[in-house]
């Protein structure tokens, strides 16, 4: 049986092994790059999906979006908008109502991507949300992902120029590990919850409260 914590410990983060994506990456700077990888996406059943922005050290300059991550388990799609755009293709894929894309705090990145272009959210599940029904209180990826695989996603590049002409290896990796790690998140709970083999593990103060009620 499998025990899931309510809230992971962030003094335990550090003393995890790393984890990053393993599989192919692929950047798209291309229309007909995004057409391409598009068709493929839209024969998947479930996606992970994530962004990226350049961030701002300037107060009142904000930046849109650069990077769409898209994963499957095996392959991650780049799309750099600041080449590319808003393509139709994305919007069309962005507002399909067949693939499960899941993602994390996608209001946010809804929000962000508007700024671009406007376009109807399709079938996207949100892992803040769906996490409660576990009774998983933490709201990051990094500690949700801990919590179910016991390894650390690290967020070493999260500052780094989205924008920059050519992105790093490192830069890459971690893109596409966000965008992986909610599919790989999402498709963990999925098996706990068809099978119900789990156990939720509740934190000190939880369970001090709750004796003195």
């Amino acid at each position: 049986m499998m025990i899931i914590r309510d809230t992971f410990p962030k003094a335990e983060l550090a003393g995890l092994p790393k984890v990053a994506f393993e599989g192919r990456i692929v950047c798209i700077q291309t229309e007909a790059e995004a057409d391409k990888a598009v068709d493929y996406l839209l024969t998947q059943k479930r996606v992970g999906v994530d962004t990226e922005t350049r961030p701002s050290f300037v107060s009142g300059r904000l930046y849109k979006v650069a990077l769409v991550q898209v994963s499957t388990l095996d392959i991650c799609f780049l799309f750099r908008l600041n080449y590319i755009g808003f393509p139709k293709s994305l919007k069309r894929f962005l507002e399909d109502l067949q693939v499960e894309k899941i993602g994390l705090s996608l209001k946010d990145d809804f929000g962000a991507l508007h700024r671009r272009s406007d376009f109807t959210p399709g079938e996207f599940i949100e892992l803040q949300d769906y996490v409660h029904q576990f009774g998983i209180k933490d709201q990051s990826l990094q500690k949700i992902y801990a919590n179910l695989f016991g390894r650390k996603i690290s967020k070493a590049q999260r500052l780094s120029n989205w924008e920059t002409d050519v992105l790093s290896d490192a830069q890459k990796s971690y893109a596409a590990t966000d965008a992986w790690a909610c599919l790989m998140i999402y498709n963990r709970l999925e098996v706990l919850r068809l099978s119900g083999d789990y156990r939720l593990e509740e934190s000190v103060k939880v369970q001090v409260e709750e004796s003195h009620e």
